[in-house]
């Protein structure tokens, strides 16, 4: 049976060889990646879907989160994107440095993504006048340097240092302080939900002693209304959190500033309100228009380039520069 199975194997070969090269050849060019990420016009997420607050007020319009679509490069992908006008972005202008990977890169996203959400959130109650309590600070890795020595991993977050509790970026300077350069300390850490043990080595880093570990800063707060967010994996970056400050502002207070309208818009936001420049704005006007926006916030930094791609394209769209949060709500209560 099998020696009869292999001489039908061995005809269909010698006879459809030509055929099978082709396969493996359009199989070779499309899912061979290429050292580039190339961008293109995305769309809006309606953020009213991914928000969640106990006894809230409700919306008669939306806020939506602009976004850009990308994808790594193949052959074909990448000669297309000449035809099509998309951005192509080689590798190495993302990475970090060369240790950098792909996997890293996500996780950086995933940990900008919840900054933004933790930045939203607590500008949008205060600006409500709900009560929030930071309890502390949290310390999560967002990139280890190349030279470090340290077993830490990105996405690790820094409970103590030495048996010291670490609740702030300034506490964890003030341990590091206590020692000399090259001594080695070690570290209680939160991976993955698990209390682990870690440890870094001081380093001389322009003089001062640092570990060679960035972070970035989150915090552990209690609310006076519940809040919860689903963002799926694939989702990260900082850049919807103005429009997500505005959709919780909205559900905390009686007026309804969407007023029935669709409202898009991008840019970062810090806790005290202040918006920031983001990236894609090209293909963030095009979703934008697309996806049938009303008024469309973006950075100050990106309103030049925002206006010449609107100019560019002829598209009828109210784009309005903003740099606070304060600005979005007055301008739509307006």
């Amino acid at each position: 049976m099998f020696v009869k199975i292999y001489d039908k194997v061995k005809k269909f070969i010698k006879e459809e060889y030509k055929f099978l090269i082709v396969i493996f050849l359009i199989l070779f060019l499309g899912l061979f990646r290429l050292p580039y990420n190339l961008y293109m016009g995305g769309g809006l997420i309606n953020i009213n879907d991914r928000l969640t607050i106990k006894n809230s007020y409700n919306e008669s319009g939306s806020f939506n989160m602009a976004y850009v679509k990308s994808s790594p490069a193949t052959i074909p992908t990448y000669l297309l994107s000449y035809l099509f006008d998309w951005e192509r972005e080689s590798i190495n202008d993302i990475k970090i440095d060369e240790n950098d990977d792909a996997k890293s890169i996500w996780k950086r996203d995933q940990i900008y993504l919840k900054e933004a959400n933790d930045d939203a959130i607590i500008s949008a109650y205060t600006k409500a006048g709900e009560s929030v309590k930071i309890n502390k600070e949290l310390l999560e890795v967002l990139y280890i340097d190349k030279d470090s020595d340290t077993n830490l991993e990105i996405g690790d977050i820094i409970l103590k240092i030495e048996n010291n509790v670490i609740n702030s970026y300034d506490e964890m300077k003030e341990v590091i302080a206590k020692y000399n350069f090259n001594d080695r300390l070690s570290v209680t850490l939160l991976r993955d939900d698990e209390e682990l043990q870690g440890y870094f080595v001081i380093r001389n880093i322009e003089n001062e002693k640092k570990a060679g570990i960035y972070l970035v800063k989150l915090y552990d707060y209690d609310l006076s209304k519940k809040v919860e967010l689903n963002f799926p994996n694939k989702e990260g970056g900082p850049s919807g959190g103005l429009m997500l400050s505005l959709a919780i502002y909205n559900r905390l207070t009686p007026y309804d500033i969407t007023k029935g309208r669709k409202i898009a818009g991008t840019g970062t936001i810090d806790k005290n309100g202040n918006v920031g420049e983001i990236g894609g704005i090209k293909y963030k006007v095009m979703g934008a228009f697309d996806g049938g926006a009303d008024v469309f916030f973006v950075p100050e930094a990106n309103f030049d380039e925002a206006i010449s791609v609107k100019r560019e394209k002829g598209y009828n769209l109210n784009i309005v520069k903003i740099k606070t949060l304060d600005e979005a709500i007055n301008y739509l209560r307006s």
